[in-house]
């Protein structure tokens, strides 16, 4: 049996941009990213701490070191910049599995350097 579980978190990132005009997903820096073993394509849920808008959407890669935390398409309208956002995935795992695995967790300052 599996059951869901938390993969990984990135804890109150401030929303960088939001930008209406692009497809649609997340836009994350390639370094938080990888801190928070995020793939691209990945299915993430966005808490927006400022208004209570929980959401799901993609991941896609930003540039190293610019610190994007950037809602694409129909997401940015959910979000204003500067606004803090959790990005929370998740793993199934049976309990086997669950009772040695330990989740990424990333937090960053206001700036979403990784602290």
């Amino acid at each position: 049996m599996l059951f869901e579980f938390l993969y990984s978190k990135i804890h109150r990132a401030t929303v960088t941009d939001a930008n209406l005009n692009y497809v649609g997903s997340i836009t994350i820096d390639e370094e938080l990213m990888e801190k928070a073993n995020l793939k691209v394509g990945q299915k993430v849920d966005i808490l927006d701490v400022n208004n209570g808008e929980r959401f799901q959407t993609y991941v896609i890669k930003g540039p190293r070191g610019k610190r994007d935390i950037c809602l694409n398409g129909a997401a940015a309208r959910k979000v204003q910049k500067g606004d803090k956002v959790i990005i929370v995935s998740y793993v199934y795992l049976t309990r086997d599995e669950q009772s040695d695995f330990e989740p990424a967790i990333v937090m960053v300052d206001e700036d979403n350097n990784p602290l």
